[in-house]
């Protein structure tokens, strides 16, 4: 079992930046994928991002390419999502989880974090 905890959401203004935070316990593969999604409501979890556990190779999903990178602290067993020059469209809770492939589909992740709002204002 994996347990994902995340943090850092909160209120921004529009060109903003937030760091998100998700940090893993439990039985971490090293060869598990962190995918970030984010929901908003009456709509299914949207792709935000995937990358390998332990490595540095990111695939975004094309609304926050060139705006979001993900980054990690292996010691902390911790990986970020950076979120710069943010829109009001990226309002949305936001979610880590955990898997074996690297999958943009909500689905092939086996664990989740509990999520953390984000808020953009205009």
């Amino acid at each position: 079992q994996v347990q994902l905890v995340e943090s850092g959401g909160g209120l921004v203004q529009a060109g903003g930046s937030l760091r998100l935070s998700c940090t893993a316990s439990g039985r971490v593969i090293s060869t598990y994928y962190v995918g970030w999604f984010r929901q908003t409501p009456g709509k299914e979890r949207e792709f935000v991002a995937t990358s390998i556990w332990s490595g540095s190779t990111t695939d975004y999903a094309d609304s926050v390419k060139g705006r979001f990178t993900t980054s990690r602290v292996n010691a902390e067993n911790t990986v970020y999502l950076q979120m710069t020059k943010l829109k009001p469209e990226d309002t949305a809770v936001y979610y880590c989880a955990m898997g074996g492939v690297p999958s943009i589909k909500s689905y092939d992740y086996l664990y989740w974090g509990q999520g953390t709002q984000v808020l953009v204002s205009s």
